[in-house]
């Protein structure tokens, strides 16, 4: 069999394929929940000065309550406390959005897990249309759940490898928070890179040493960089980029 042309050059070593986790025992199985009282101060804390929809930060605290229920039985997050949660989840995934053009738009989070960063965004913007994306069956099928519970009616969820689903489906925008680094998210999309149009990671302060390491591979599979947006999390709870590479699926237009 011939090597595949646009997979891994001479100096660029497979990366392992992360096993199924599957079976893994709950992290956070004898932690004690936070109320909805705690989840919701802690939100109004996180969004201090941010202008929200409407009933967003109540329907952001029933999401972050159903995930942290299903967190004791499963390993969805390791992020659990109530700030924490407010801030790292779900401000980060509001300003991230907040700087994409996704009205109308369809877009895929891949590795969704708990959902994030995708129903923060669908419940931001109701008029996007938001696929949650995980190979695993158990988180896909919480997804699920999650979505029927919420009635979320521009959300759906499927339990596959993105490399399969975007043979399938095409997307404007492919988002992937916390998968993997640059040069491996490319390349992991190398076979189905015409499926989207922007290619949108949400990264931590070490984005532009990613950057650099996966700008080779990015170029040759004809991803490029179009965005970087830079913002911080209050409290010194951490530094963030939102990172908008143009697909191919999305030149000339």
């Amino acid at each position: 069999m011939l090597p595949d042309p646009l997979g891994p050059g001479p100096d660029e070593p497979e990366e392992p394929v992360a096993e199924s986790v599957e079976s893994e025992v709950p992290e956070f199985a004898d932690l004690p929940l936070p109320t909805p009282a705690e989840l919701r101060a802690a939100l109004d804390w996180a969004f201090t000065g941010e202008e929200v929809p409407p009933g967003y930060l109540e329907r952001c605290a029933e999401h972050a309550l159903l995930v942290q229920q299903a967190n004791r039985v499963m390993n969805l997050t390791k992020i659990v406390t109530p700030k924490d949660i407010a801030a790292k989840h779900y401000l980060d995934s509001f300003r991230a959005a907040r700087m994409l053009p996704l009205m109308g738009r369809s877009i895929l989070d891949v590795g969704s897990g708990g959902g994030y960063p995708g129903i923060p965004i669908a419940l931001q913007e109701p008029n996007a249309r938001v696929v949650l994306l995980d190979s695993s069956q158990k988180k896909a099928e919480f997804l699920k759940q999650a979505i029927a519970t919420m009635k979320l009616t521009n959300v759906k969820a499927y339990g596959e490898r993105a490399e399969d689903h975007l043979i399938k489906n095409h997307y404007d925008v492919v988002v992937m928070r916390a998968v993997s680094s640059v040069r491996e998210n490319v390349r992991t999309l190398r076979k189905v890179r015409h499926s989207l149009r922007d290619l949108v990671m949400l990264k931590g302060p070490s984005w532009s040493r990613e950057v650099k390491a996966g700008e080779r591979v990015a170029e040759r599979l004809g991803f490029k960089l179009d965005t970087v947006w830079e913002y911080a999390l209050p409290e010194e709870l951490g530094k963030r980029a939102v990172l908008v590479y143009r697909a191919p699926g999305g030149q000339g237009r």
